[in-house]
């Protein structure tokens, strides 16, 4: 059984290391907060972008790009770029094994695919299991921005419009609304002209055409980049959040663990110290009757002789 001294240095030890998960929880919540602040206020300017593209496929049916699926003549994909987000460390649960997972099936599915990750546990793993990645992008899960969203962005459409892959995916993690962190695989090229198709027309709009200079093919190609860079953007920080909440969900699981330790710890100190505090009064009292008897003993002795 551990003395007293022991189980203190335990529970310093414990309390120590709640400070740190505290201190982490925090973090997290602020990260999480402000994230989603500033996607919050880029979103419009992406959803008017998507707006417009389907305000042309509404109002033209002979739009032809190689950013969208043919609407005959369909072909499978032989070639594939997965763009793969993950963390830079772990402490956040089940986040990134999620995300890996899903990642390794995609990867088992399709033989010929060129990969391309976000995140230093990301880069780790697969390194680990040599699996070659085409490219990581380093401090970018940490710091999602729309600039490291842009350069991501031109190095997929750069492969894809030299027509290096057939389709381009990103897997990512997105929070529910209760919260809770899904993995979630999406085709980013070429689109599907359905997703497009539909518009929501408000009573007493007027029907408007428009004329695209100089088609209008280059029109629509031209708002394609910026689209898919905004929804790079969005998964990074879609991921950023679900990382942090993922941490805070863990750092809390870690101080409850805490508290019910340093609870089984403090019984076990108060009995530990109780034990102690019994034997000593045990010993004391000990000691005093075999003192008393000795002074009996001597007692008795001097009475016999006198």
């Amino acid at each position: 059984m551990a003395n007293t001294k022991e189980i203190k240095n335990r529970i310093e030890s414990v309390r120590n290391t709640q400070k740190i998960t505290n201190a982490m929880y925090l973090i997290a919540s602020t990260k999480l907060t402000k994230a989603r602040a500033e996607l919050d206020k880029t979103l419009p300017y992406f959803r008017l972008q998507e707006s417009e593209m389907k305000r042309i496929f509404q109002r033209r049916n002979d739009v032809n790009s190689h950013y969208f699926y043919p609407e005959t003549g369909r072909k499978q994909a032989e070639s594939y770029a997965y763009l793969v987000i993950t963390a830079d460390k772990g402490l956040a649960g089940a986040y990134n094994h999620n995300v890996l997972k899903t990642a390794e099936e995609e990867i088992r599915r399709h033989k010929n695919i060129t990969l391309f990750v976000v995140g230093e546990y990301g880069r780790q793993y697969f390194m680990r299991r040599g699996i070659p990645i085409e490219r990581s992008f380093l401090y970018t899960a940490q710091n999602p921005t729309f600039r490291r969203a842009r350069e991501i962005s031109f190095v997929l459409l750069e492969l894809y419009n030299r027509r290096k892959v057939d389709e381009i995916r990103i897997i990512f993690s997105q929070m529910d609304r209760g919260g809770q962190a899904i993995v979630r695989k999406s085709q980013l090229l070429p689109f599907e002209r359905g997703r497009f198709g539909k518009m929501e027309v408000h009573a007493g709009e007027i029907r408007k055409e428009y004329e695209f200079v100089p088609n209008v093919t280059t029109a629509l190609e031209s708002i394609v980049p910026s689209y898919i860079s905004g929804y790079i953007y969005g998964a990074l920080v879609e991921s950023f959040c679900s990382e942090q909440n993922a941490r805070m969900v863990a750092m809390r699981a870690a101080n409850d663990n805490a508290d019910e330790l340093l609870g089984t710890l403090s019984m076990e100190y108060n009995r530990v110290r109780q034990a102690a505090i019994t034997q000593e009064i045990t010993e004391v009292a000990a000691g005093a009757k075999a003192q008393r008897r000795k002074h009996e003993k001597i007692k008795e002795s001097n009475h016999e002789k006198g």
